[in-house]
């Protein structure tokens, strides 16, 4: 095994017993999901993962995507492998997107259109299951960030279960601000969706655990969990600092 391989494995093993205490400390009867943010890291590092139980990866770029998905290694070594696409979609890239391997769960539909174009796509592949999404939602108000403004979520979310069947609402996702203190602040992005997801909840008469919750990463994600987060994408604990391919943005940091 390759340096790298032990380090990933440390990395994820480390996740894993974070998560696990605090689910004990906040008493959760559930245990959350992890994406490993897996962008810009080798199939290496992915199998390494896939191999110490590790099923969900989570990606930003499209072509990446499906470049490891259609990878005949992974697709080997990686068979029960499930693809969340976590970044920046455009509708005239939902067909490339939706040719990716083992995609379990677009977590950034952004808007009534999209959501349809993400419908059709999948309506003609013939799938037998509904592709599930999440809503994204633009908790910080940042115009560089994705995502409906959170006094439109529901808006969205109704559209999706009303024109969409081929589409299965899985829940709700933010990126939110960088940079707080969570030793000293309650995110307020956190707060934001938690108060999204009560909305939502309250329209469709849902049940809290109907609606899941996408939102931590790398420097906060433990107190996503006590508030309620459902699923953290986390990629830089487990994986390393990433090489910079591209300029930064909001559909970039995701994890």
């Amino acid at each position: 095994m390759k340096m790298a391989d032990v380090d990933v494995v440390k990395g994820l093993l480390s996740v894993y017993a974070r998560i696990n205490s605090t689910c004990t400390k906040s008493n959760l009867n559930y245990k959350p999901r992890l994406v490993a943010v897996s962008k810009t890291k080798p199939k290496e590092m992915i199998i390494a993962c896939y191999e110490q139980g590790q099923r969900e990866f989570g990606e930003n770029y499209i072509q990446e995507l499906v470049d490891k998905s259609t990878d005949p290694i992974v697709l080997e070594k990686c068979p029960d492998i499930k693809w969340h696409f976590i970044g920046t979609l455009q509708r005239n890239k939902v067909t490339k997107l939706l040719s990716a391997t083992n995609l379990d769960v677009v977590e950034t539909i952004t808007s009534e259109k999209l959501a349809s174009a993400v419908n059709a796509g999948w309506e003609k592949l013939k799938k037998p299951e509904p592709l599930k999404i999440m809503v994204q939602v633009n908790t910080s108000r940042e115009e560089e960030k994705g995502g409906v403004d959170p006094e439109k979520c529901s808006e969205l979310v109704k559209y999706v279960k009303e024109n969409c069947p081929s589409l299965k609402f899985l829940g709700l996702m933010t990126i939110g601000m960088y940079g707080y203190d969570t030793s000293t602040i309650t995110n307020p992005d956190f707060l934001a969706l938690k108060a999204c997801r009560e909305t939502v909840c309250n329209n469709f008469e849902l049940e809290e655990s109907q609606v899941e919750l996408s939102m931590g990463m790398s420097g906060d994600f433990e107190q996503a969990i006590e508030l309620g987060s459902t699923s953290v994408r986390v990629g830089t604990t487990i994986f390393g600092e990433r090489a910079k391919k591209e300029p930064s943005s909001a559909a970039n940091q995701n994890g």
